[in-house]
């Protein structure tokens, strides 16, 4: 036991001095904070101008409308970085010419027939660069709507009618368990922490079983290991190999949450109280909610937004079973396949040979990513509980898995199984790698490592 603990602190201690783990530990915060900040400044960058866009209106036969006579006046509502004007009598030739000259972002042109011209109709924006897709759906929704009303009046629907014609439905969803039945809390929540989990567990499962057969093949390739296995068993070097290059993963993911964190708070701090006015500061969300076909209907300024009923959110998912779940199908995921990656490491002479050996193992993963979506979708669905259980797909869906309701005994199996195929290929893969460990100049096939697992 001694000789492994040896094995795991060489290949620990080696691998984080590396200046790629270094770099890669710094590296991969700033990314993922990135991907959190940098959105929200690129908006600001854009919105930090007013943008002033004039409506003017055609009639059918694409004459000017006067100002008396313009129906679409007062439709779209204002915002602080977004103004209108309403012009009529202006020609479509003066309205060409007043586009190009600047205090203007652009020109909206309505024609009158867009009302009864069918479901699908369309209106010109002249405008000295790209509108943002938020300054798009605001114009498109506000038309929508108008138009919509305006169909309504003319079968003679009462305004009072028209007001409460719109309604918001909000599916507040209560389980039964031993204790009656019980609020789920926020599904789109859950959803969003079971796929981030579950991909992360598949990104980590091949990046570092991935470093684990590169490792050995290395050692093989320089012929270090003839000089290893003298006093060593091969069993024992491919246990410490694994082990080791977990921990390694296990650092850089805890690094990786801490220096987020760190970072996030900080540019938080940074972009919401010195780099932006208040003004400004509730613009940016509000634009991100237009962006998002997922919310369609949102139109409330961040300034609304109920921070209870936020932290009521979080709050609705269980952080702590989450994190012992994703620590567990982590460590029980990549020791199962750091195993098969290690012998298929041991059964080649160099990396190009790895890739007729690694179809049937990331196959199982390629399936995992493309079940997720289902298991997102229904996580107490026969597929999601079926691919859950089953061993080498089971990190994957049982993560997206995790942040809903799921029955206890069903986690409690499928960590079993996961346990007793890690116990199960860690024996024949290490049949394979001591065997393969010193195979040199022969290139091998399946029906050579069925042999190999079959010697006694």
């Amino acid at each position: 036991m001694s000789k492994v603990k040896h094995i795991i602190s060489r290949e620990y201690i080696t691998r984080v001095r590396k200046k790629s783990f270094i770099i890669m530990t710094i590296l991969g915060p700033i990314l993922f904070a990135g991907m959190m900040i940098v959105p929200i400044w690129l908006t600001q960058l854009e919105d930090s101008d007013e943008k002033k866009i004039v409506v003017v209106e055609f009639d059918h036969f694409g004459r000017p409308v006067p100002d008396s006579l313009m129906q679409f006046r007062g439709v779209f509502t204002e915002k602080p970085l977004l103004k209108f004007e309403y012009h009529g009598n202006l020609t479509r030739m003066q309205v060409e010419e007043m586009a190009k000259l600047p205090g203007y972002f652009g020109f909206l042109i309505i024609k009158h027939n867009v009302v009864f011209s069918g479901q699908n109709v369309s209106v010109e924006i002249l405008a000295k660069k790209q509108p943002s897709l938020g300054t798009e759906l605001h114009i498109t929704r506000a038309l929508e709507e108008d138009i919509k009303n305006r169909k309504l009046l003319t079968h003679n629907v009462p305004t009072r009618v028209l007001q409460n014609l719109h309604t918001d439905v909000t599916l507040v969803t209560k389980k039964l368990d031993k204790e009656g039945f019980t609020d789920q809390g926020n599904q789109d929540v859950k959803r969003a922490v079971g796929y981030i989990s579950s991909l992360m567990i598949y990104m980590f499962i091949f990046f570092f079983g991935a470093q684990v057969m590169r490792g050995v093949v290395e050692e093989k390739t320089n012929r270090i290991i003839e000089v290893i296995i003298t006093s060593v068993k091969p069993f024992q070097l491919m246990l410490g190999k694994i082990v080791g290059i977990g921990l390694v993963g296990l650092t850089q993911f805890a690094a990786w949450i801490v220096l987020t964190i760190a970072i996030v708070t900080f540019a938080q701090g940074f972009l919401l109280q010195g780099g932006l006015s208040a003004e400004q500061a509730q613009q940016v969300p509000t634009e991100l909610f237009e962006t998002n076909d997922l919310n369609r209907e949102i139109e409330q300024p961040a300034a609304d937004v109920d921070v209870t009923k936020v932290m009521d959110m979080i709050a609705s998912i269980n952080i702590p079973k989450i994190l012992v779940m994703f620590l567990f199908y982590f460590l029980g995921g990549y020791l199962l396949y750091g195993a098969m990656f290690a012998a298929i490491g041991s059964a080649v002479d160099n990396e190009t040979d790895t890739q007729q050996f690694m179809l049937p193992i990331t196959i199982p993963l390629i399936v995992s990513i493309i079940v997720m979506a289902n298991a997102i979708s229904n996580p107490s669905g026969q597929v999601a509980f079926w691919f859950s259980m089953i061993p080498f797909t089971s990190p994957i869906i049982m993560m997206a898995r995790s942040p809903f309701d799921v029955p206890q005994e069903q986690i409690y199996a499928s960590m079993a199984i996961l346990i007793a195929t890690f116990i199960l290929f860690t024996w024949l893969s290490g049949k394979i790698y001591r065997t393969g460990i010193l195979m040199y100049g022969k290139k091998v096939t399946f029906r050579e490592i069925i042999k190999w697992m079959r010697y006694k």
